[in-house]
């Protein structure tokens, strides 16, 4: 029976060399190692002849047998593909249709061929690797039917296309899939490995549909093996608060971890907009955090007013920065900022009596008890760099900032009084005043 390319990608090793034929003479040679080779039989003069193309999947099955039919044509021309291939003599003057064919056809049509098949097999490379074709699906379908399309991108980015993304697309395994997953996963982000695996199931179901594979790796590994899907309304209650904030202060982590992550809780700004800060951005004489547009989601400038507390911290900050550009610089140069997985692997080595949560979930806390509060919605979404949506959104460009500043110490406040309640560590010299 002829191949097919599921039936070459199940092909196992075994001790010994061995054959699968396909048709007309061609067929697949399997080594103990693993390796398959084209290979061609043939007959020339009456006299048995073998040539070999080159291996799978370097070249496919539609190329094998595009390449096996050239060289029946040759076969009957007369001319030795075996010979050709080792560039001897690959005339017999006992021919008269070679003679006929003379050497400059055989030159000119053997310069021709190769040299066509190798630049089609170039460009068909080139636009099946995984950053081509991921690049094109993104552009062609993830963009116009999806308004948090940018999301998509950063996941291509950060993730794929550094693993797989010089890979065909046909080459990717389940295995190349949980490599990714498994890395997200060991930097304590479960739920982006989830959604990055999401991702890439879309791709190769687009890949199906454009018949660049017959696999979707992605597919074949169930969600629930990756991670749980929670709920995106994870808040927690001030008793949380408090156990949470305690449980940072008392931990083993460095001085600048526990500052950064009550920060968090505190300014209500997202992880890494507070670990890629700079001191240029901090205004200690007008208590103000200025985060320019380039760092911020909408790509437009917040001003994060900043608390009693907040401001206390920063100072403390600036001195354990030692000198240093960065509010958080790396541990092992002043030169970088630290990574945007630091504050995932601390808050992962606390043993907590907590529900499950994530970082992220610091600012939907600092919302909920703020709108529980009484606390007016249009100041809390301004915090939180969201914006207003429909006519309101237009006509609101108010910046409130008076009005935030005076939420955000209350804020501050209240995250203090919930550490107070049974706190057996000094925390710092940041308390209310």
């Amino acid at each position: 029976m002829a191949l097919s390319d599921t039936k070459i990608k199940n092909l196992k090793p075994k001790d010994k060399v061995y054959q699968v034929a396909d048709e007309a003479g061609l067929f697949l040679e399997v080594t103990p190692k693993g390796a398959k080779a084209w290979r061609l039989r043939y007959r020339l003069f009456g006299k048995q002849e073998k040539v070999m193309l080159g291996h799978y999947p370097a070249f496919g099955l539609a190329e094998a047998r595009s390449w096996r039919d050239e060289c029946k044509v040759l076969v009957k021309r007369g001319i030795s593909p075996m010979a050709l291939k080792r560039g001897d003599q690959i005339l017999d003057h006992n021919s008269p249709t070679v003679r006929e064919l003379g050497e400059e056809f055989v030159a000119k049509w053997c310069i021709e061929t190769v040299g066509k098949s190798r630049q089609k097999k170039e460009e068909q490379q080139a636009e099946n690797t995984v950053l081509a074709f991921a690049t094109k699906w993104y552009e062609e379908i993830v963009v116009p039917n999806n308004k948090r399309h940018a999301g998509t991108l950063r996941v291509l980015r950060k993730d794929v296309y550094p693993v797989i993304g010089y890979m065909q697309i046909d080459e990717i395994t389940v295995e190349h899939i949980l490599t990714i997953t498994d890395t997200i996963k060991n930097r304590g982000s479960d739920q982006m490995a989830l959604q990055t695996r999401n991702i890439l199931k879309r791709l190769f179901a687009y890949a199906i549909a454009r018949q660049k594979t017959q696999f979707n790796p992605a597919a074949a590994i169930e969600g629930r093996f990756i991670a749980q899907a929670k709920s995106r309304d994870v808040a927690l209650d001030s008793d949380e608060i408090g156990r949470l904030l305690r449980a940072i202060y008392q931990s083993g982590m460095r001085r600048a971890n526990k500052l950064a992550l009550h920060l968090l809780i505190l300014t209500m700004v997202r992880k890494t907009q507070l670990t890629e800060a700079s001191w240029d951005e901090i205004d200690f004489d007008k208590s103000e955090w200025i985060i320019p547009a380039e760092r911020m989601k909408k790509e437009k400038a917040q001003v994060v007013p900043l608390s009693i507390q907040a401001l206390e911290m920063l100072r403390e900050l600036k001195q354990l920065s030692s000198g240093s550009d960065w509010v958080f610089p790396s541990r092992n140069s002043l030169s970088r900022h630290i990574s945007d997985t630091t504050l995932n692997h601390a808050i992962r080595t606390l043993e907590l009596d907590v529900q499950q949560f994530v970082i992220h979930d610091f600012r939907r806390t600092a919302s909920t008890h703020l709108h529980e509060a009484g606390f007016n919605s249009d100041w809390i979404e301004k915090c939180l760099a969201h914006e207003t949506k429909g006519i309101r959104g237009v006509y609101n460009k108010a910046q409130y900032a008076d009005q935030r500043r005076e939420m955000l110490q209350w804020w501050a406040n209240f995250v203090d009084s919930q550490i107070e309640e049974g706190r057996s560590v000094i925390i710092g010299r940041f308390a209310r005043k």
